[in-house]
């Protein structure tokens, strides 16, 4: 008889786990297979269940065993895990740590700006029993409601695992650390109490999110739902290996993905520093990247204050007060509201949009509650032609984005939109316009190329890469290009800028890579400067 399978964070199929079964009395046990497979010949019923493997943390469940019905076990692996909870707060607003691990750990607070600032010692955690700092995953697929840590006998600690936010805005980072030797960071985004710059800046957390795969799903991988039985070797069994091109969008509705789950891809080693390259894969278009725009704004002395998309979508940031937004390497994912918010501000209102990032406001997202987010990929024969099975041209899909698919074009509000044309290529830009007002101080002549040095290491080449925007039939009529990467397959960026009737601006440069070459590339950093000066004033 079938009872269910046994699976880790990652939804893969867990070996040789001792499974035993409770029942008035009676003891029945048996081991997982190497699929996973929990094969047993029990009478139906109510039972305990506890399950045991060396490598992975212990746990009991109360399980009712029918005929037919396939349960879920899984179980958390012993690397060290942590994530604050809301990950973003205002000034003076708590959050709660929830940390996984097999021994005391110490939890400390750092800024991350211009350098890696200590701020202060949160404390050591240890509550006596053994192994008890280890946390306790839900069953099922908990990638769409979270993974509820600090539930199961935290409430009655008397250490409280809840900090402060300091009153200074910004990006920062608990580095955490346990007894067995391990090391983890993760993020806490900060924002002011009342606005403190003329400048706010976004953090892309609905994109971290997107690419989250704790539990076994992102966007990425299994979007829509963890298949039946848990992965044993990836290449032969996912979809987004199995079909041509990028396969991974195939239906209407996907479930939804939880932001209360650690994050393991936006820790950030002790030993990076802000001008160090960013070899990670992630780190090079999402927390890594934006780092460097904060400690760049930083050394050229400029005020900003911090928030996230989350915040943006609950109404926490309040819009016009400020001269301008800025967005980071890659905010892909928004809502409707957020989209909506600032384009009317833009447009009707004068605000000034600066956008530094590529294949951004891509695919609208719906926020459930203050955590589960449905990705609205929508079926992708609707927009992008080269995931098709099999392919078509992309010239033939029918909308310009996912975005334009449910709403409207991104190229409305940004002036340009993601085409896959250069994607995953680097390059420098070229000038179109030697003498639009960004070029002032750089010397650079009309052809010249600018953009060659980069922190980015998965995507090396240049500042126009990884994924570039492009203008669109959808772009402002307004529109003037000013620079233009040198991709190959006229898969280059457009750096692009337009003013609205309400005096709104909007500056893009349409490329992930941009901010990882303006701590290093002189030019970058002085068009940059040029546009964040001439939009404040």
């Amino acid at each position: 008889m079938l009872i269910g399978y046994v699976s880790d964070e990652n939804y893969r199929a867990l070996y040789d786990v001792a499974v035993e079964f409770q029942a008035n009395g009676q003891f029945f046990s048996t081991r997982s297979t190497a699929s996973g497979a929990v094969v047993l010949d029990l009478p139906v019923g109510a039972y305990d269940v506890i399950l045991q493997h060396r490598d992975y943390c212990a746990k009991r469940v109360q399980l009712q065993v029918e005929p037919g019905q396939v349960y879920q076990f899984r179980l958390l692996s012993t690397k060290l895990y942590g994530f604050a909870w809301p990950r973003c707060v205002s000034a003076g607003e708590s959050s709660e740590f929830r940390v996984h691990s097999t021994s005391e750990y110490s939890l400390e607070l750092w800024k991350y700006g211009k350098e890696k600032e200590y701020v202060r010692r949160i404390g050591t955690f240890d509550d006596h029993a053994p192994l008890s700092n280890l946390q306790i995953t839900p069953d099922g697929d908990y990638t769409q409601d979270g993974v509820d840590w600090n539930n199961v006998g935290y409430r009655t600690v008397t250490q409280k695992q809840t900090v402060a936010a300091p009153e200074q805005t910004g990006l920062y980072m608990f580095h955490l650390s346990n007894k067995s030797g391990d090391v983890f960071t993760y993020p806490w985004v900060v924002s002011p109490k009342t606005p403190q710059s003329d400048i706010a800046i976004l953090a892309s957390d609905l994109t971290w999110n997107a690419y989250n795969s704790f539990g076994g799903r992102s966007n990425y991988l299994n979007p829509e739902g963890l298949p039946p039985t848990p992965v044993v070797n990836s290449r032969q069994e996912l979809r987004r290996y199995l079909k041509p091109s990028f396969g991974a969008y195939y239906v209407e509705e996907y479930p939804p993905l939880s932001l209360e789950r650690p994050q393991p891809y936006l820790h950030i080693d002790l030993n990076e520093q802000l001008r160090d390259p960013i070899y990670s894969r992630m780190g090079c278009g999402m927390l890594h990247s934006e780092w460097r725009l904060l400690g760049w704004m930083e050394e050229q002395g400029l005020s900003y204050d911090y928030y996230s998309e989350t915040q943006f979508h609950f109404d926490q940031l309040p819009l016009d007060d400020y001269k301008v937004l800025i967005l980071s390497s890659h905010p892909e994912y928004w809502s409707k509201q957020m989209y909506d918010r600032l384009k009317s501000w833009v447009f009707e209102s004068g605000g000034r949009l600066i956008y530094l990032g590529g294949n951004g406001l891509n695919c609208e997202v719906e926020f459930l509650d203050d955590h589960r987010v449905v990705y609205h990929n929508t079926d992708c024969t609707k927009w992008c032609g080269v995931a098709m099975d099999p392919p078509i041209p992309e010239s033939e899909s029918t909308f310009e984005s996912r975005y334009h698919a449910r709403q409207e074009s991104e190229a409305n509000l940004l002036g340009v939109v993601f085409s896959f044309a250069g994607i995953m290529t680097g390059a420098p830009y070229k000038v179109i316009d030697n003498q639009h007002w960004c070029f002032e101080g750089t010397n650079l002549k009309q052809d010249d190329l600018f953009g060659t040095e980069s922190q980015h290491m998965r995507i090396p080449g240049g500042a126009s890469g990884h994924e570039t925007d492009k203008i669109s039939a959808s772009s402002p009529p307004e529109i003037h290009l000013i620079a233009q990467g040198t991709n190959p397959d006229q898969g280059g960026a457009d750096m692009v800028h337009f003013q609205t009737a309400s005096g709104g601006e909007v500056f893009s440069v349409g490329s992930i890579c941009w901010i990882t070459s303006m701590l290093v590339d002189e030019n970058i950093s002085c068009i940059s400067r040029n546009v964040i000066e001439r939009f404040t004033k």
